[in-house]
C-alpha cells in the first residue's frame, strides 16, 4: 500500500479516534451519499436531455468510474492484477454497492462466477415511488465488464438478466463472469 496522501493524513488521527461502529456507519453513509448523488445527477440529466441521452452519459461516466473504483479496491486490499475469479469475488465485496445492496456470488465451476443483486436500493426506491424498473442494463454491461477486466483482463462478462429485462423476484440483476480455457 502506498503512503497516505496529504488528504488522508489530515483526517487520519481524527478517524482513528472514533469507535469502530461509528466508522462503519460513516462508511455506509458515504456510500448512501454517493448513490444519492449518482441518482440525482441522472435525474437532472434525464430532465434536461431525455432518458436515452442520460443513459448514454451514465454509460460514459461508469466506463471510467468502475475502473477507478476497481483499482482503488485492489490497492487498498492488496488484490493483485490477474487474480482470476477469486480476486474478482473479493473486489466485488468491497464496492460501494456492497455496503448498500444485498448481493451474492455463486460458483458453478472453477471457471465461472455468477454475481446476483438480490436487493437493489435504486430499484427498491423506484418501486416505492410507483416508477417502472430503471433500465440499467446498458450501464451494467459497461460497469461490470470494465470492473472485471480491471481485476483480471482475461475475465469475460455476460449479463444473465438486468432491467429492462424480465428477472425473477429473487433478484434484480445477475452477471456471469468466466475465465476462458487456458
Amino acid at each position: 500500500m502506498s503512503e497516505p496522501s496529504i488528504y488522508e493524513r489530515a483526517l487520519h488521527e481524527r478517524l482513528l479516534a472514533l469507535p469502530k461502529e461509528q466508522l462503519v456507519a460513516m462508511l455506509v453513509d458515504a456510500a448512501k451519499n454517493w448513490l444519492a448523488h449518482d441518482g440525482l445527477w441522472f435525474q437532472a440529466a434525464e430532465r434536461q436531455c431525455g432518458m436515452e441521452t442520460a443513459i448514454a452519459l451514465d454509460v460514459e461516466a461508469w466506463a471510467e468510474f468502475t475502473v477507478i473504483e476497481a483499482r482503488r479496491i485492489m490497492q487498498r486490499h492488496g488484490i493483485a492484477s490477474g487474480g482470476g475469479l477469486s480476486a474478482l469475488e473479493r473486489a466485488l465485496s468491497y464496492r460501494l454497492y456492497a455496503y448498500l445492496n444485498v448481493q451474492a456470488t455463486l460458483h458453478a465451476d472453477s471457471r465461472s462466477l455468477t454475481f446476483v443483486m438480490k436487493a437493489c436500493r435504486v430499484q427498491a426506491a423506484r418501486k416505492r415511488k410507483g416508477l417502472p424498473d430503471f433500465p440499467c442494463r446498458p450501464v451494467g454491461l459497461v460497469e461490470y465488464s470494465n470492473f472485471a477486466r480491471t481485476i483480471d483482463p482475461r475475465i469475460q462478462t455476460r449479463c444473465i438478466a438486468c432491467p429492462p429485462d424480465a428477472h425473477p423476484d429473487e433478484y434484480w440483476c445477475a452477471w456471469q463472469f468466466t475465465l476462458p480455457e487456458p
